[in-house]
């Protein structure tokens, strides 16, 4: 009987997941690191930067050329601000986890190229007001 036991779990155990079996894979946006999005958008023509801090947050300081929308504010309707589809959008946000968010929501949208570069809080450059 024993033996019979363990034979089963040795053919069941191969099939069962354990734990979260999400990867990068099952991500649909390119994630970098503040520095080398910065650095990529100084050398891609046609892209638009997207802050996604709520509005306050934004007029506190952002950086250049940076619009906002604010991830609260993405939901299932086409975004009058981001047309084209296909057009390159660096997003970020105070800490990365909002952009995250809004990367996800934007890919689910048809949003076929965004790069999630994280939070301001580790931009070093010049800012806006």
């Amino acid at each position: 009987m024993k033996r019979i036991l363990i034979l089963c779990l040795s053919l069941i155990l191969p099939l069962c997941g354990c734990g979260n079996n999400s990867t990068q894979s099952d991500v649909n946006y390119e994630s970098v690191s503040m520095s080398e999005g910065i650095e990529r958008m100084a050398n891609d023509e046609g892209h638009i930067m997207l802050d996604v801090r709520r509005v306050d947050e934004f007029e506190a300081g952002h950086i250049p050329g940076a619009v906002n929308l604010p991830n609260e504010e993405i939901g299932n309707e086409e975004i009058a601000i981001l047309p084209d589809k296909e057009q390159t959008i660096y997003i970020y946000c105070r800490s990365g986890n909002r952009s995250k968010q809004a990367a996800n929501k934007l890919t689910a949208l048809g949003y076929k190229s965004i790069v999630e570069f994280g939070g301001f809080m580790d931009y070093t450059g010049e800012i806006e007001y």
